[in-house]
């Protein structure tokens, strides 16, 4: 069956976001996925490549994938709010998401700046957030990393062994500080982009199939 493509805009709370919601191309779906951009002022957008081929491998493991651009990106309004208000327009995302696809289980993801965003968003939601975060590419260069330690869900991190904006010994540090559900996979890759490598970063997402129970 042809895949169910959907370009629409999003009422966020700084105005219309521009969003492409997609299904899988061979079956129904099973679950919800929102994906998140990585950092406005350095080329983020829902088209990023990295940010494709994550919600490429969340559709071929049967999820229907909402990715959107933040405020003040293409179509979006608005204007960049240092990651505060971009955690609100997921919100509202992920609010339309759960409406289009009731009693789905949803998985939150983002690469880079938007893993942050996505780990943000399920700390602040508590018991309320999705079951199953995934974050690619996060950044250890920021000092702030607590939300993601506070975060109970599980957090997947999938991470390149050459990634500039997170060293692998950094990367593991923060890892190994986590206490609940947690799983970490290394792709070798040249960069933080996973150049090189992005058909496995893709088989990765793909492989992680759907959430359980």
């Amino acid at each position: 069956m042809p895949r169910r493509i959907e370009s629409l805009f999003i009422n966020g709370p700084a105005g219309r976001l521009e969003a492409i919601l997609e299904e899988p191309e061979t079956r129904e779906p099973a679950e919800a996925a929102l994906v998140c951009h990585p950092h406005p002022l350095h080329g983020g957008t829902l088209h990023n490549k990295v940010v494709h081929r994550l919600a490429r491998g969340l559709r071929r493991s049967g999820c229907a994938v909402l990715r959107f651009n933040f405020r003040g990106v293409n179509l979006s309004q608005g204007q960049y709010d240092h990651g505060r208000g971009e955690i609100e327009d997921a919100a509202a995302c992920l609010e339309l998401l759960r409406a289009r696809y009731p009693g789905y289980p949803v998985t939150l993801a983002g690469f880079s700046f938007g893993s942050r965003v996505a780990l943000a968003l399920a700390e602040r939601l508590g018991h309320l957030a999705p079951g199953r975060i995934i974050a690619a590419g996060f950044p250890t260069v920021y000092p702030d990393v607590e939300f993601a330690v506070r975060c109970q869900r599980l957090r997947v991190f999938i991470h390149s062994t050459r990634d500039e904006f997170g060293p692998k010994p950094q990367l593991q540090a923060f890892f190994d500080r986590l206490w609940g559900p947690k799983q970490l996979l290394w792709i070798e890759a040249r960069d933080h982009f996973f150049e090189g490598a992005l058909d496995e970063f893709e088989a990765a997402v793909c492989n992680l199939g759907l959430q359980r129970g």
